[in-house]
């Protein structure tokens, strides 16, 4: 099959598949991408796609590693840095120390610097992997931002000591000094240049933007999804880490977007844009993982000469040790700094054995741990082939597959068990925001005494009557948002709580009713078009200004009714001065 062809069959497969996940519950999606993709190449006239690891990583990793570094939280972060850190540095190197000499004993065949070739391509955590299998399984909020941190910044680590275990296979000669200097050259520099480029970017745009607006905003959404392959491709030119530079640039960007307040026509697009790059392009990522699969299996049975319970005993013993290495490692490495930032309130929820274990869990491995095996030469330097090349590919392959299984099955049933949280910190912190930016607008409708001294009684009345409706709407979005009814304005201290939560209840009828009218003004305008009263440019221009609002009234209603159940739910809560 021709390359565009494939490369548009895995887009359209991975939407498809992305569809038919709403309808499968309890699989996770990628599982059912890799399913599929086993499934599509596994006949033998089936779908055969050469994997090129240079070519995956520089086209599917760049984008995806960009998303999670402008999208992650910076605050959380920087502020759960020292525990980041101790996961993508420190347990990546033990795990590539214990895991080689584990499988060196294990495969007495496979030489050291192979089985340690192996670990180091093991070692790193997938953030696509990551993201998508514990997206949507209620993963405690901090401790969700160190797995996405760890998974940002190991990808790294992992390839910079596969990049020395294959030197030391080619040549056998290995230097710790040599280690630790090109380790440092390729972070430092890797984030370094990542964050110049991001910068540059930032007041490139900053530049044009300012001067000609919102009118730019599509051309400027083009140029940031090209800004991670910018960054990858100088950072592997100059030897540095690419991913690193991809991560750095997207933190960087994110940084430069806190200014741009104003840019609403670019901010939107840019959100559209990359939900729907990342959503093909994770697809595709496990599609490909899954059409790789028949022929690494096949090729490993015929070459290996292994039966085939031996290699399984063999991922399942690789993956067990990968764990209980991650297990041990949070529980000496980790748990200290985790404690020390838990009784100091960057982390809520207090590290326990069974939280342990879902992080040791989630640990999942993917995309680049197979496209690192891949990226093991074919032959040595005398030329003769890599030794156990096709045995460290399955391997690989087979532990991706038992840590998306394993993930997949036991992290739900673990996160049941975990104590409820109650409200995320991020709930309360968004519902304070918006009690302070309607406090804010009420503030700005005042009107100065130099500004009534200049206008005349007529403009004053109308002022007037407009600010009070504005104001009368913020008020009932204060009613919503404010649970300390003893702490709020002199006006409203007489008001009973069950008034107040009438109040906001009729205030949800309202929007249900502002969401019904905005529906059937969009039925009317379709309507017009279809008797050709108006054009197409009219009907999408109109159309849009009612999916905004009608965005916003959605989101206002959920709030609504979010504050409504808070306030039925503590009017049903006996009061301690009620009678038993």
């Amino acid at each position: 099959m021709h390359t565009v062809e494939t490369v548009l069959l895995v887009l359209m497969l991975g939407a498809l598949t992305g569809i038919a996940a709403r309808y499968v519950r309890g699989i996770p999606l990628p599982l059912i991408q890799i399913a599929l993709g086993g499934l599509l190449s596994w006949p033998q006239q089936g779908l055969h796609i050469a994997f090129d690891p240079n070519l995956f990583l520089l086209l599917f990793i760049p984008p995806l590693l960009f998303a999670d570094g402008w999208r992650i939280p910076k605050r959380e972060f920087f502020a759960l840095a020292r525990p980041i850190l101790r996961l993508a540095l420190g347990l990546v190197l033990f795990t590539v120390v214990g895991l080689g000499w584990l499988v060196h004993w294990m495969i007495p065949e496979m030489p050291l610097t192979v089985a340690f070739a192996l670990a180091a391509a093991l070692a790193p955590t997938d953030a696509v992997a990551v993201s998508a299998i514990t997206r949507n399984l209620g993963m405690l909020g901090k401790t969700m931002h160190m797995l996405e941190g760890e998974s940002l910044l190991n990808d790294a680590s992992g390839l910079v000591a596969l990049k020395f275990a294959i030197a030391a296979t080619l040549t056998g000669v290995f230097s710790w000094q040599a280690v630790a200097r090109d380790f440092v050259w390729i972070a430092v520099g890797g984030i370094g240049i990542g964050a110049l480029i991001g910068w540059g970017f930032a007041r490139g745009r900053d530049a044009v933007t300012r001067r000609v607006g919102d009118v730019a905003a599509t051309q400027m959404v083009l140029l940031l999804v090209l800004l991670p392959f910018a960054a990858y491709i100088v950072g592997e030119r100059i030897g540095v880490s690419g991913i690193l530079a991809a991560v750095a640039a997207g933190i960087t960007t994110n940084f430069a977007d806190l200014d741009r307040s104003e840019f609403v026509a670019e901010r939107m697009q840019t959100e559209g844009t990359w939900t729907m790059v990342e959503s093909a392009f994770n697809g595709a990522i496990f599609l490909l993982l899954g059409l790789q699969l028949p022929s690494i299996i096949g090729q490993t049975l015929k070459d290996a000469g292994h039966a085939g319970w031996t290699l399984a005993a063999w991922v399942l013993a690789i993956t067990a040790a990968l764990l209980a290495l991650r297990w041990i490692w949070l529980l000496i490495g980790v748990q200290g700094s985790l404690q020390r930032a838990h009784r100091a309130g960057r982390l809520i929820e207090r590290p326990t054995l069974l939280l342990t274990l879902a992080t040791t869990l989630a640990g999942i491995r993917g995309a680049v741990t197979l496209a690192g095996a891949l990226s093991i030469p074919l032959v040595l330097g005398n030329g003769d082939a890599f030794p156990q090349r096709e045995l460290v590919i399955f391997l690989a392959m087979g532990v991706i597959l038992t840590t998306l299984l394993l993930a997949s099955m036991g992290l739900p049933l673990i996160l049941r068990r975990l104590p409820p949280a109650g409200e995320p910190a991020s709930a309360r912190e968004e519902r304070h925001a918006r009690l302070a930016a309607c406090r804010a607008a009420i503030a700005s409708l005042a009107i100065g005494q130099d500004e009534a001294a200049s206008h005349d009684a007529q403009w004053l009345a109308q002022r007037q009557e407009v600010a009070g409706r504005l104001i009368q709407d913020y008020r009932k979005r204060i009613d919503l948002l404010d649970d300390e009814i003893d702490n709020r304005t002199p006006e409203a201290e007489a008001d009973a709580p069950d008034q107040v939560q009438q109040r906001r209840q009729r205030y949800v009828a309202e929007l249900e009713l502002r969401l019904q009218g905005l529906r059937v003004e969009r039925e009317a305008l379709y309507i017009e078009r279809h008797a050709h009263r108006i054009n197409d440019a009219s009907l999408r221009s109109l159309v849009r200004e009612l999916d905004l609002s009608e965005v916003t009234t959605r989101r206002r209603l959920a709030v609504a009714r979010e504050a409504a159940a808070r306030g039925a739910g503590r009017a049903a809560q006996p009061r301690q001065d009620d009678d038993p």
